[in-house]
């Protein structure tokens, strides 16, 4: 079975930029000097434990509220280019530290903003003046020019979230109990997977910096695994259900089955119909990482299980997602999930037989992307094991 990780993407992000006026005419307020609004830090991976450490600052931002909520950013059905030119104006600052290093100054400076509920002020000082590059990830949102931090300060008080606060100071609480805490509390996953980062959760001694990219899955993975735990013990659904839905040209197909939990997912660009990802659990789970979907894989099935916990039931899901020309750029993997949810926010089809439910599922996927929906359907193994699989009733 073809596993191929796929953001192949039909336009390139330097089409993107020399075509928009407001992203280029920032590099005009780049200084080498500035007071700036930081919203967020970001941790590096390469040569892990030695990593690069940054916090992201905007300088005279004019929407400070939205440099960093992609909540907001799909409530408010921002459009690709809007999210670009938010985040073209952050400047990414960075030292060079040790993710165990517990007294360096300025890991302590990038705890406080990953710790804070939003942005904290603070005194930028680089080493040189940075000049316009737009970074682009798949996990992660995009951010301006890196350049190498001189030394920073903050000069406003940042502001805690008192769960948040209570969380970071107790020493012996488990980072997965304390995420789940506190995502039960009402703190979404953008904001823990940034505290998370910084080293601020978990036993004391344990305790260390998290690169970005692995802290946004470690909290998804985590949070999903307790929403399983808890549907897991509910009955299947009593019918069939389709939802259709999407945002920023990542739009998903998600088919439900009155069956026990079991996950499926295929990632699948319309530019590059050759190519696609997949992978799936089945109820006992998977404990492997997930190679081929990577990051997505654990945001869809984690906004599928807050839909099942919300219905109060289990169900076996195959999810597709199909990228549309729209997705000009890779915004990171908050869009999944957000496109996840946005789905399964929809009213769905419902249905009283399997075949009816994958009939109307051609159809729709047809109608939309005029696309033959079997290519996946004959490769799904969930599908497969649903044809097979006897019942107990049956015995």
């Amino acid at each position: 079975m073809p596993q191929i990780t796929i953001f192949m993407l039909p336009k390139k992000i330097s089409e993107i930029i020399n075509n928009n006026v407001n992203i280029i005419s920032k590099e005009m307020s780049y200084k080498k000097d500035f007071f700036g609004d930081t919203p967020a830090p970001f941790v590096g991976r390469f040569n892990y434990p030695n990593v690069n450490v940054g916090i992201m600052s905007a300088i005279n931002a004019e929407k400070k509220d939205e440099l960093d909520n992609p909540k907001l950013w799909s409530n408010e059905n921002k459009t690709v280019d809007e999210v670009v030119n938010l985040r073209s104006s952050l400047i990414n600052s960075r030292f060079k530290s040790n993710v165990y290093s517990k007294r360096e100054k300025l890991n302590e400076l990038a705890k406080e903003v990953g710790l804070a509920s939003g942005n904290v002020e603070t005194e930028i000082n680089l080493e040189d003046k940075p000049h316009f590059k737009l970074n682009t990830f798949s996990y992660a949102t995009p951010h301006g020019p890196n350049a190498q931090l001189k030394k920073a300060k903050i000069t406003s008080n940042p502001k805690l979230n008192s769960k948040v606060e209570r969380a970071h100071y107790d020493t012996d609480l488990k980072s997965a109990t304390a995420l789940n805490e506190l995502y039960n509390k009402g703190i979404d996953e953008n904001h823990l997977s940034q505290i998370l980062s910084v080293g601020a959760l978990g036993i004391g001694k344990n305790r260390k910096l998290v690169p970005t990219r692995w802290s946004i899955t470690a909290t998804d993975d985590t949070l999903g695994k307790q929403l399983l735990k808890d549907i897991k013990i509910n009955n299947p659904l009593d019918n069939y259900k389709i939802y259709f839905g999407g945002i920023m040209g990542n739009y998903y197909l998600i088919l439900m089955f009155p069956e026990i939990f079991n996950y499926e997912l295929f990632e699948f660009s319309l530019q590059h119909p050759d190519s696609y990802s997949t992978d799936f659990e089945y109820f006992s789970g998977r404990k492997k990482y997930s190679e081929a979907c990577e990051g997505g894989y654990y945001t869809v099935r984690m906004a599928i299980c807050e839909k099942l916990k919300e219905l109060n039931l289990q169900s076996t899901a195959i999810a597709i997602r199909f990228i549309t020309p729209e997705y000009t750029a890779p915004l990171g993997v908050w869009v999944t999930r957000e496109a996840t949810r946005r789905c399964l926010k929809q009213k769905p089809y419902e249905f009283n037989s399997k075949e009816a439910m994958l009939d109307a599922a051609r159809n729709i996927i047809k109608d939309e992307f005029k696309f033959n929906l079997d290519i996946f359907l004959t490769k799904s193994i969930l599908l497969k094991n649903l044809k097979t699989q006897k019942k107990l009733f049956e015995f």
